[in-house]
């Protein structure tokens, strides 16, 4: 999944992709410490993936946190 796509999800579903990205990255820790996966390439792109969906969610909720104090200080500024 390239990181343009992901920019272009709504915040619910990021989240849910989230959840269904790291559940199958623990199904696939968890067949490979059974027996070697097929295709363990497979691993190091599902922990990129996760990667970039944290990345996605975390610079969202910055940007809030930033405009939620940009109105806090606009109002505190207005009552002055």
């Amino acid at each position: 999944m390239k990181y343009s796509e992901i920019k272009e999800l709504p915040n619910k579903e990021l989240v849910e992709r989230y959840k269904e990205e790291r559940t199958r990255y623990q199904k696939m820790q968890f067949q490979n410490a059974i027996s070697p996966i097929d295709q363990p390439h497979k691993m190091g792109e599902t922990r990129r993936d996760i990667a970039r969906l944290l990345t996605e969610l975390n610079a969202r909720r910055k940007e809030a946190q930033y405009q939620a104090f940009l109105r806090n200080n606009e109002n505190a500024s207005k009552e002055d």
